[in-house]
């Protein structure tokens, strides 16, 4: 019998929003060759293997890739890991998902109809713009900063990163790309885009892992730790963000779309 396979759309509304992730649930840590030929057939911005570790209930061994790359951390991807771990019960609804990564352990816990992530904050510093990024991206000027997660552009207007075109072969010669602005709409704090085209991904729908180092941004411009980001890229998606000392709490609700298995 082959390894069952997932396709789940995270941080959704429902089906066909968000941004999907497949999630593959292993016996034993895969091989990183075949791992990443699989992302590269799923054709996904990541696809996550998960396997049980001995021990204590609800530890898992998770690593993510995109079709090109194998990444440290990945928001959706772990929030549709967890999403199957319940909804198959594997796990019960009640035990936390304790996931052991690149980046350390991750945990996930149910939250009503959300799914709550403990994830490392990713601060930002702030840097002097590359012209040639800001010329990729089709801009003139943006407040930079730098992070793990790559480059962090603020603009004066959210619909400067609704609008935005960037030109991916040129942007390839960069790290991800964070474009983000204040929200013009009161349901949300803030927006933002991302796009990582050198990763194998022109833009990313929705980047919880984008959301460590959006946190803690706007927390410290808009004086407040619990805030709504809206990810405007075409799917779209919410993330709601909660700043905790050096942990960031992404949430978001995750729709299984489709149920196979690897032969």
């Amino acid at each position: 019998m082959g390894a069952p396979l997932f396709q789940v759309d995270a941080f959704a509304s429902g089906p066909f929003t968000g941004n999907p992730a497949a999630v593959c649930l292993l016996d034993a840590p895969g091989d990183p060759a075949w791992m990443q030929a699989v992302a590269a057939e799923m054709n996904l911005s990541e696809t996550a293997f998960v396997h049980a570790l001995d021990g204590e209930a609800g530890r898992f061994g998770l690593r993510w890739f995109t079709p090109t790359v194998e990444v440290d951390l990945c928001g959706h991807a772990t929030l549709a890991s967890a999403h199957v771990l319940w909804e198959t019960r594997r796990l019960s609804a009640e035990v936390s998902a304790r996931f052991e990564t690149r980046s350390g352990v991750l945990i996930a816990n149910r939250a009503g109809d959300e799914v709550a992530l403990d994830f490392p904050a990713d601060p930002v510093v702030a840097a002097e713009p590359e012209p040639d990024l800001l010329e990729a991206i089709g801009l003139r000027e943006a407040v930079a900063s730098t992070g793990r997660i790559g480059w962090l552009l603020e603009v004066a207007d959210a619909r400067v990163v609704r609008d935005a075109r960037p030109d991916f072969a040129r942007l390839a010669g960069f790290d991800i790309a964070v474009l983000t602005a204040r929200a013009d709409d009161a349901a949300y704090d803030f927006v933002s885009r991302c796009f990582g085209p050198k990763f194998g991904i022109d833009e990313d729908p929705v980047t919880g892992s984008a959301h460590c180092a959006l946190g803690p941004y706007w927390a410290e411009r808009l004086g407040k730790t619990e805030l709504t980001g809206y990810q405007a890229s075409a799917r779209g998606g919410v993330v709601q963000v909660r700043v905790d000392g050096d942990r960031t709490v992404l949430g978001g609700r995750a729709v299984t779309v489709s149920r196979g298995e690897l032969v």
